[in-house]
């Protein structure tokens, strides 16, 4: 766990209290798995690894969990097509990256450009507007999804 993400796991605690959020296990549990996360994961993806361990969090649970950080935004939800969503934390930096997603495997590929970051800075002064948050997403085919397509066969 980065110190960031740490900052990030004792911030959604205080804002839960703050906002007159019991912290409780299953909560907890949830909120140290997103703060040892690098990328976006699926709430399938969050249940399935605390079913192995100590504390057994049902997927309603983490359904339920993963609303309220969101409501509080402590938690950012990525939707990569197919009905899936992806959970991660909202650092209180504001440090963050984009993400490039496969159609084909749903594959999640997180980046960082900063060459974008002042696109986006110099778009918004240009235009007047005070963005209070943004989200990158790219859609395609992944290397491995590309290499695998049929010849002939054009890769979208």
């Amino acid at each position: 766990m980065t110190r960031e993400h740490a900052r990030w796991k004792e911030h959604a605690l205080v804002e839960l209290s703050s906002a007159g959020h019991r912290q409780g296990r299953a909560r907890l549990a949830i909120i140290e798995l997103l703060a040892a996360q690098s990328c976006a994961v699926t709430a399938l993806d969050i249940e399935a690894e605390l079913r192995g361990g100590e504390h057994r969090v049902g997927l309603a649970t983490v359904y339920r969990t993963l609303e309220l950080l969101a409501e509080l935004k402590l938690v950012g939800r990525l939707d990569t097509g197919q009905g899936i969503a992806r959970y991660e934390p909202l650092l209180p930096s504001g440090e963050h990256h984009h993400h490039l997603v496969c159609d084909r495997c749903g594959r999640v590929i997180p980046f960082d450009d900063a060459d974008l970051e002042a696109t986006m800075e110099r778009l918004a002064r240009r235009v007047r507007f005070e963005v209070a948050e943004h989200d990158v997403v790219l859609r395609g085919a992944c290397g491995s999804c590309r290499s695998e397509a049929r010849p002939g066969r054009k890769a979208h």
